[in-house]
């Protein structure tokens, strides 16, 4: 499909090419990770005041997984507990971490009113598949059974994330439906990776190949998955037998994005399968829009509608 890019968004990538960063399949792994989180000094907005944004560490069998929970200055509260959204940071499950997405962390927590929960999970190429899924189902699981410690009411448990984060909570929640996890209260997906076929007209389209390019995609999937079963649902969601009983879903899509697709295709699926989906489109944004809410506005737009959403759930 044609894809006309806003003022704004042709803008910051013109700015991000004119910048000369060589591209991440280029680089190694950890060369890529630093480029990723230097690259977020110019595009993350002011961060909110919140009222504690403190480390967490979550058992798990390979010792444990790292986390942050973040605390609003205006909480929602029912009976002194509050909902919370456990976040799984994007990054193609090879970059980004919890100071990547900290800001974006911070302004749903603000605009939310709610407590999130950012997750740390393990990346490829030192950690393949299913390392991540592994520990974004154990970290889900353990503040669903540590709720009332941390002020947070089990029965609003939700997750979310974007792109590599997206897929991921996609999973957990599949996962959790079928007795591997709590019983949700929604799922956030965010430009989410649904499925490894990556056969949809959007990962070949030239219009589509910006920020996150189409060989960038692939170094991503050849890290994660290596020999790995990519048709497996734990890796491609859309490919589980089924998608019925799985928790409300909001789903986001950018028009100038590889993964755009991927993000349609599923939320039909879900709307499909019976479950309620709030469906977004934001054409002229590329993949990666949501957090650069320091040079797009669309950015600040989605998450105050997500927040929005996010209350109206519970």
């Amino acid at each position: 499909m044609p894809v006309v890019l806003d003022p704004d968004s042709i803008a910051v990538y013109k700015a991000f090419q004119e910048a000369g960063r060589p591209p991440f399949e280029t680089v190694t792994p950890a060369e890529a990770r630093e480029l990723y989180l230097a690259g977020r000094v110019a595009t993350n907005p002011e961060p909110p005041e919140l009222e504690s944004a403190k480390p967490l560490a979550i058992p798990a069998p390979h010792g444990s997984v790292p986390a942050r929970i973040y605390t609003p200055r205006t909480l929602r509260k029912t009976d002194g507990l509050s909902p919370c959204l456990v976040f799984f940071h994007g990054g193609g499950w090879v970059i980004g971490n919890l100071d990547s997405h900290d800001v974006v962390c911070r302004k749903l927590a603000h605009e939310g009113e709610l407590i999130v929960i950012s997750v740390d999970y393990r990346l490829a190429p030192e950690h393949k598949y299913p390392a991540a899924v592994e520990d974004s189902i154990a970290a889900t699981q353990w503040v669903a059974d540590n709720a009332k410690q941390l002020g947070i009411d089990p029965a609003r448990l939700m997750v979310g994330g974007d792109s590599a984060g997206g897929n991921l909570a996609a999973v957990v929640a599949l996962a959790a439906r079928d007795g591997d996890g709590p019983k949700l209260a929604g799922q956030l997906l965010i430009y989410p990776a649904t499925d490894f076929a990556m056969n949809t007209p959007s990962h070949s389209e030239a219009e589509t190949s910006l920020l996150l390019t189409h060989s960038v995609i692939k170094w991503f999937k050849n890290h994660y998955l290596g020999d790995a079963d990519g048709t497996d649902w734990r890796a491609s969601p859309a490919r589980a037998k089924t998608l019925a009983r799985l928790p409300p879903a909001y789903v986001l899509v950018a028009g100038g994005d590889p993964l755009r697709d991927e993000g349609n295709d599923y939320a039909e699926k879900l709307k499909a399968a019976g479950v309620p989906v709030t469906y977004r489109f934001f054409p002229g944004q590329f993949h990666g829009f949501f957090t650069m809410g320091r040079l797009l506005n669309q950015a600040n737009i989605a998450v105050t509608e997500i927040s929005a959403w996010l209350k109206a759930l519970n």
